[in-house]
């Protein structure tokens, strides 16, 4: 690991690394937060993180050739390491694409990962992860746009947070000399939730595409079999559910 920093209260921990990347903060610095006030998802979308009750934090990564090669790819590890750190828990996590983590096809953990760029230079990954980790992080039901769920409410035991940032942490240092390699796109692939199955794609402001999730492609896009052809979506603001409704 590089540098760690620690905060009570924090506006966003991705907002903190990124101006730490830009001090010259080596690679795998920590921040992480107790509590995030002003902390962020996909088009600026709130995270909440009460104190004491989830993880939020994010991770400095210098990139390596292959990452620099494959951008894409850094959600991908994100969510990769998040499910195999719970597995160590006991907990089947499985990755609604490009970048939460479902446990019961319910969100326990969200990805965003941030460039950080020198004109034309790419500094630094910015890897910002959030868990809820106790049953008070989740928000109120009408404040979802997805059903969300905690690992104690998946235990039926509260779960230490420190214990569970260790477990991630690991997981990311085992797989990331391998974000460049097909193991690790089958990995990647292995975990997606509803594969095989009928999903509703929407892109941006476009119209919703419906088709059967195939896997990913070596850039980590998503294939869609739709319109009696394999399609390939690539990352922006995406919208995924499954076709039959259940989810709302």
């Amino acid at each position: 690991m590089g540098g760690f920093r620690f905060f009570q209260s924090i506006g966003s921990t991705n907002d903190e690394a990124r101006t730490w990347s830009n001090q010259d903060a080596p690679d795998l610095s920590l921040v992480v937060a107790d509590e995030q006030t002003a902390g962020r998802g996909r088009s600026g979308r709130r995270w909440l993180t009460p104190p004491g009750t989830a993880l939020a934090f994010s991770l400095i990564l210098r990139p390596n050739a292959a990452e620099r090669t494959y951008p894409a790819r850094t959600t991908g590890l994100g969510a990769v390491v998040l499910v195999e750190s719970l597995q160590m828990f006991g907990l089947a996590a499985q990755i609604k694409w490009p970048n939460d983590v479902l446990i019961n096809q319910r969100k326990v953990a969200g990805i965003l990962v941030e460039s950080v760029w020198t004109g034309d230079e790419l500094e630094a990954f910015i890897l910002g992860i959030g868990v809820n980790v106790l049953a008070a992080s989740v928000p109120a039901a009408d404040q979802l746009l997805f059903p969300a769920t905690s690992l104690e409410s998946e235990l039926n035991e509260p779960l230490d947070r420190l214990e569970c940032l260790k477990e991630i942490l690991s997981a990311l240092i085992r797989w990331r000399p391998k974000i460049g390699t097909d193991e690790f796109i089958r990995a990647w692939e292995s975990y997606l939730a509803f594969r095989g199955e009928q999903v509703h794609v929407r892109k941006d402001n476009e119209s919703t595409l419906t088709g059967e999730l195939l896997g990913l492609g070596p850039d980590g896009s998503l294939r869609l079999f739709a319109n009696d052809k394999s399609l390939a979506i690539q990352f922006g603001e995406i919208h995924l559910r499954p076709a039959d409704d259940k989810i709302k």
